[in-house]
């Protein structure tokens, strides 16, 4: 199984890179991890097939996470995709699904599309199943506005992936990451306090309690990529491929 990191940007395209999306796939699984709103062309970019992907996991309701699901969509629809698509995320991701489409492209969340479309609603802690993927959600700390606010613990083909998403530190960090075998984990700046958002400095204080076997650091402002060459962890970068 492999991770690739399509987008591992911020919201503002720090560095120049593309919003947060991974791709995950495996002899039994293709999915995405978040659609920031740079998705489509990135996955175009690396070649990654769409109409292979089964599953797409949103973890909150940012443009940098999720605006990319209308251009995903109507590509899908003048492909002529006829594989079924899962969409799931946090509580109210129907509505809001329906708001950024009719946002971006009016009337085309009336469009009956031309494939099975499901999307489900998930909720803290509580397992879901996903085919041979399944999928704990954590609520995480990320501000008032574009949540619920979800961080991910995905196990699939006998390894586990965490994702923090965007969040400040919560302890609820410790059993979403603990000795997964890859743990990404935003590191927006290197030890400024930001609120809604996570430090590497104060993700390093916790990690003999979270014990990951390998981290990789995303989501990094200007501060954080000034620094890459002095750091002692992973960070990632758009197209970056890990081996699970």
């Amino acid at each position: 199984m492999q991770l690739q990191f399509v987008g591992c940007g911020d919201a503002f395209g720090s560095g120049g890179r593309q919003n947060t999306c991974f791709h995950v796939t495996g002899h039994r699984v293709n999915f995405l991890i978040d659609c920031g709103a740079t998705s489509l062309p990135a996955l175009k970019r690396l070649g990654i097939a769409r109409d292979e992907i089964d599953l797409i996991l949103i973890t909150h309701f940012h443009g940098d996470h999720f605006a990319g699901l209308p251009f995903l969509l109507l590509d899908a629809q003048f492909t002529r995709r006829s594989r079924p698509l899962v969409i799931a995320g946090p509580e109210g991701i129907e509505m809001r699904l329906t708001q950024v489409m009719e946002a971006l492209f009016e009337h085309s969340s009336k469009t009956k599309q031309k494939f099975e479309l499901s999307v489900v609603a998930l909720r803290p802690e509580e397992t879901f199943i996903f085919g041979a993927v399944d999928v704990t959600p954590f609520s995480v700390v990320h501000g008032e506005s574009g949540g619920p606010f979800l961080a991910y613990r995905v196990e699939a083909e006998g390894r586990v992936i965490a994702y923090s998403a965007d969040t400040e530190w919560t302890e609820t960090l410790i059993p979403l990451g603990r000795d997964a075998d890859l743990f990404i984990a935003e590191a927006y700046t290197y030890d400024r306090v930001v609120k809604n958002h996570l430090s590497l400095t104060t993700l390093e204080a916790r990690l003999p309690e979270i014990k990951p076997k390998r981290l990789a650091l995303t989501h990094m402002s200007d501060d954080m990529l000034g620094r890459l060459d002095t750091l002692d962890y992973t960070a990632a970068s758009d197209g970056m491929v890990v081996e699970l």
